[in-house]
């Protein structure tokens, strides 16, 4: 019963998938069927052989150069940070964990802060310089939390927390003074708000790698994680390293954190939601948590992107609709766990 239940989690995931993937790709301002959008892409990726004659150029570009890549982002950034927040729930066990509770959104926010105030203009293996200064700015945000934390060989998870809130409303302060010297103000504020504006293939490129190796090493911890939530003390006892992992997990989240966010600003309530509406489903075994967090996040990503894009003439900020859903859904999650004593 439990495999043909999991049997059919999968099977209703990759449907979910294809078909998120595909009606998103197709919903936009400009007006493109379902089967071209099909043709397209089908010729594209798989390469067969469709004529694509009586479709114009134009519209091939705007699925296969702009849309298509766009959409496979938001579900790259939304699996990501999904996949963070499962882990920092469960190496912290704090329900309330999110991808940047220890600061990282605080460190890249500064980070593109000094690169658009800068003004500099260079681009890295596709990526710009204000994408750079973002991701040098998350992962030195959690060096700096990590080493304030850190008590001899070891790092308590309430010291870490406590740094990680201190270093993140530094940061933002130094931000909000940022802010008041500089020219660009409203570039600032629509990069802390988060979007997909302008992504391309490069950005793509660039957060994939990141993403498929931090699920692979996070994933392969899935049994010490489990163990974690039994307690640091009786993890140790159960044979499991529990600095190595915490630093493991740290170190890995931090890179896909920092990845996810220098291509697209800073997306609130993915991680903090996703995973506690993935366990009502899958029950606290990261072993099938991880995954199916990742593809929930991803379509819960795509979902809000195509909102944020498609109706209204002006594009909002994905990170608002993304507050907008997540907001009043994790107070009904909390309410619930209030309600039931937990």
């Amino acid at each position: 019963m439990k495999k043909r239940s999991n049997k059919n989690l999968i099977i209703i995931a990759s449907i979910l998938c294809f078909s998120t993937i595909i009606l998103s790709t197709t919903i936009g301002i400009a007006d493109i069927s379902f089967t071209q959008t099909m043709k397209i892409l089908l010729s594209k990726i798989f390469h067969i052989n469709f004529k694509l004659g009586n479709i114009k150029d134009s519209t091939i570009a705007i699925v296969w150069m702009i849309r298509f890549p766009r959409v496979m982002l938001a579900f790259f950034v939304g699996g990501a940070l999904a996949i963070c927040g499962v882990s920092y729930q469960g190496i912290l066990k704090n329900p309330m964990a999110d991808p940047f509770i220890l600061g990282v959104s605080s460190g890249a926010a500064l980070g593109a802060t000094i690169g658009i105030m800068t003004n500099l203009d260079f681009y890295f293996l596709g990526i710009n310089s204000i994408s750079m200064f973002a991701f040098i700015g998350a992962i030195a945000s959690l060096f700096i939390v990590y080493n304030i934390s850190k008590v001899g060989r070891k790092v308590p998870m309430a010291t870490l927390l406590l740094s990680g809130i201190a270093i993140g409303q530094f940061l933002s302060a130094a931000i909000s003074l940022c802010m008041v010297f500089s020219n660009d103000f409203q570039s600032i504020i629509f990069w802390t708000m988060g979007s997909f504006n302008a992504k391309s293939w490069n950005q793509l490129v660039m957060v994939v790698p990141y993403v498929i190796i931090g699920f692979i090493i996070i994933y392969s911890s899935n049994r010490e994680m489990d163990i974690m939530l039994l307690g640091e003390d009786t993890a140790s006892q159960l044979g499991v390293d529990t600095e190595k992992l915490k630093m493991k997990i740290l170190i890995t989240t931090a890179f896909v954190t920092a990845a996810a966010v220098s291509v697209t600003g800073i997306i609130g309530f993915v991680g903090l939601i996703i995973p506690h509406i993935v366990r009502i489903v899958t029950g606290p075994k990261h072993k099938v948590l991880l995954p199916y967090s990742f593809v929930a996040g991803g379509l819960f990503m795509i979902v809000c992107d195509t909102i944020a894009r498609s109706f209204m003439s002006q594009e909002i900020p994905v990170g608002i609709i993304t507050a907008l859903f997540g907001g009043p859904f994790f107070v009904y999650l909390l309410k619930k766990r209030m309600g039931r004593g937990i």
